[in-house]
């Protein structure tokens, strides 16, 4: 007899998933954030996984919290286990206890290296070589839960967190089916997480794509990377916001410009800004309240962006 499956997630990366599990599973219920207002018109709009569950067909559940009377409605249903992908809450002990077989996440990262809100762009900021997804079981503690499968992912450096998500989306929904698999057949084993290895990231604010231009180069173009498409990095011209979304590393070096300063332009690289260490190409940029430009349109429309000095 298939799985019977409660699913909880929110944002686009848990559709894939969504979708995957629905194929092979009897989803009795979705679990999503209520409906947002958006724009000016404060029009609600409906979760990526909600607009997904309805067009499957799926009962949908949208509680502003996961109280008594959700649990009753979950009890209702009378799921096997519930499936976790980017839900954005934690499950207390009362709702953990409706499922006879506990439940699952899939979170994106080599656990128990970077749990946490925000492990994708983690693992851009610190240069790794490699990050991965984990499908781990349900505890109170937030993923610190046993492993019951992971699959390492290269990184090449080239990763933004809005690619790299779609990646692991895509991914970990395979990764999902086949822990479920394993769990309905008795065959998948559960690895304790080494605790004394146990990393964290945090949630993100605006504040952190704030570009520091005393950072390196480096540094500046990972944050470049890890902030798309949110917070994205930036900085200040002339008192507005300037948004850097796309930019490499420039060499060669040079040395003695005041860090902030735009130095000048390279045809092929973009607008060259000192760091505390090397220069910085941008390539892509947005002014407040203006359209994302190249480099080049960009130029066109400030004559005298050549000299001026960014973060002030």
């Amino acid at each position: 007899m298939s799985l019977k499956v409660l699913f909880a997630g929110t944002p686009e990366m848990a559709v894939p998933s969504l979708i995957a599990v629905a194929q092979e599973f009897s989803i009795v219920g979705v679990v999503t954030a209520p409906d947002q207002e958006v724009g000016r018109g404060r029009k609600l709009l409906p979760s990526p996984v909600k607009q997904k569950a309805l067009e499957l067909n799926l009962t949908v559940l949208t509680p502003q919290k996961l109280d008594g009377t959700v649990r009753e409605q979950v009890k209702s249903l009378a799921p096997d286990i519930l499936v976790v992908v980017a839900f954005g809450k934690i499950f207390g002990p009362k709702f953990l206890s409706l499922f006879p077989m506990g439940g699952i996440n899939l979170h994106p990262s080599l656990l128990p290296k970077y749990r946490g809100p925000s492990p994708i762009p983690e693992a851009i900021l610190q240069g790794d070589s490699e990050t991965g997804i984990t499908i781990q079981k349900l505890v109170l503690q937030m993923d610190a839960g046993p492993i019951l499968l992971q699959e390492v992912i290269p990184l090449n450096g080239t990763e933004t967190t809005a690619s790299l998500t779609a990646l692991c989306a895509e991914r970990g929904a395979a990764l999902l089916v086949q822990a479920l698999k394993g769990i309905e057949t008795g065959t998948v084993k559960e690895v304790p997480q080494d605790e004394r290895k146990a990393t964290y990231c945090k949630l993100l604010t605006k504040e952190d794509g704030r570009i520091s231009w005393h950072l390196p180069a480096t540094q500046i173009e990972r944050m470049v990377r890890a902030y798309d498409p949110w917070p994205t990095a930036w900085t200040l011209y002339r008192g507005e916001m300037l948004k850097i979304l796309k930019a490499s590393v420039f060499h060669p070096s040079i040395k003695g410009e005041r860090e902030g300063k735009v130095i000048g332009v390279d045809k092929g690289k973009g607008i060259l800004v000192q760091t505390g260490e090397g220069i910085l190409a941008i390539h892509t940029l947005q002014l407040q309240s203006r359209k994302a430009l190249d480099f080049t349109s960009f130029l066109n429309g400030e004559r005298n962006f050549i000299g001026s000095i960014l973060g002030e």
